[in-house]
């Protein structure tokens, strides 16, 4: 077994089970810089905000020509709350769906459907499998290598 060494050169003590595997040791976990951090919610946010934007322009536009063909000026007083209303009912209806794809799901798996599940023998065949792969005695709770044939 080949002895790592830290960025400084110092022997780390931590021995590699793969000898010029070529990878250098190093911290174990590196925090990652704020943008890569959270950058499904920025990209989700950037998403909520352009189709937000898009609608607002949009109803705003068919707002403004509905008040044209009627001889009447735009009134903000009038475009917001509608604007706002037809918000909150697409996120309801959004919600909604969501809800029940997931409650829905978390029911018919409970309940056994044929489509949400595995038999648990095809299951422990797997995880069998794995385990033989990995040298290890699916009938050992222990876990430990077996031996040597």
């Amino acid at each position: 077994m080949a002895q790592t060494t830290t960025s400084t050169g110092r022997a780390s003590g931590h021995t590699s089970g793969r000898e010029g595997s070529g990878r250098r040791s190093g911290p174990p976990f590196r925090k990652p810089r704020w943008p890569k951090a959270y950058a499904f919610a920025l990209v989700t946010g950037a998403l909520f905000l352009v189709s937000w934007i898009g609608q607002f322009v949009f109803q705003m536009a068919v707002e403004s020509n509905e008040a044209s063909q009627h001889g009447q000026s735009f009134a903000w007083t009038e475009f917001l709350p509608q604007f706002f209303a037809s918000t909150l009912e697409n996120w309801q209806s959004e919600f909604l769906q969501l809800v029940w794809q997931a409650a829905g799901l978390a029911l018919f798996y409970y309940w056994g459907s044929s489509q949400s599940r595995e038999s648990d023998e095809r299951i422990e065949a797997k995880l069998d499998a794995l385990l033989r792969e990995r040298g290890m005695d699916p009938e050992n709770p222990d876990g430990a290598p077996q031996p040597a044939a």
